[in-house]
């Protein structure tokens, strides 16, 4: 039977409102949220979710349950000048959702920042950093590094999983593109060495931004240091 307004109208009550400032009439068994992003955090599913957390029961079910970022250098010269564009060289210190073609994985994925819902404690900072390691194939020829593709993997519940990490993304999900982390200035990595990349998620009092750097085979400036030039607005 396919279902209509008139069937579940008199049992389901839609509220419109900002979460913040909402208090429901009565605690909930399972809270259902999208708000995950190509990169799982980066639309900011765990402050958001954080709010919404008082409206769930002790044992109340949280969907997603978790979820965690990946990071994969990548090399494709046309996407690196897409993204430098004109004059203004922070557009390279910005991320960019963008379906990736024609781009050379450089090096298998590695988790990056993982959330967890619901929050033991709703005052356990989301502040994040990471240190990944990437060795570069021992390929005929060096390796020109123009940024890295970034992905997530998420937990609905128990084991019913949804995401777009390459090695089990979820099948005909169009939903999601990758988020790319460009860097200023292209590292040549030699064949056999290892990328070493340091990552950060920031939050501020209104916003939250990430920030990253490669220091190893050389070392770059700390890209969109105090959101320069990319944030998420809390408000």
């Amino acid at each position: 039977k396919k279902c209509n307004e008139k069937d579940w109208k008199d049992i389901v009550t839609l509220v419109q409102t900002d979460v913040q400032y909402w208090n429901a009439p009565e605690k909930a068994d399972i809270l259902v949220s999208e708000l995950l992003g190509s990169f799982g955090d980066n639309q900011l599913a765990p402050e958001c979710l954080d709010g919404a957390q008082r409206f769930l029961k002790e044992d109340g079910i949280s969907i997603p349950s978790s979820y965690t970022s990946f990071l994969q250098p990548v090399k494709n010269a046309n996407l690196y000048n897409s993204v430098k564009g004109g004059d203004n060289i922070l557009r390279l210190e910005t991320t960019f959702n963008t379906r990736m073609y024609n781009v050379a994985h450089l090096a298998p994925c590695q988790p990056l920042f993982t959330f967890t819902h619901p929050k033991r404690s709703v005052k356990e900072s989301n502040r994040r950093y990471k240190k990944l390691q990437f060795v570069i194939p021992d390929d005929p020829e060096s390796a020109i590094v123009h940024g890295f593709a970034g992905y997530f993997d998420a937990t609905l519940y128990k084991d019913v999983h949804l995401g777009t990490e390459p090695s089990k993304a979820t099948p005909d999900v169009f939903s999601w593109e990758q988020l790319f982390f460009p860097l200023r200035e292209p590292i040549c990595v030699q064949r056999g060495s290892t990328l070493e990349a340091h990552f950060w998620r920031c939050c501020g009092s209104t916003k939250v931004w990430y920030e990253w750097c490669v220091t190893s085979p050389s070392t770059s400036l700390v890209h969109n240091c105090n959101a320069r030039a990319d944030c998420v607005w809390l408000n």
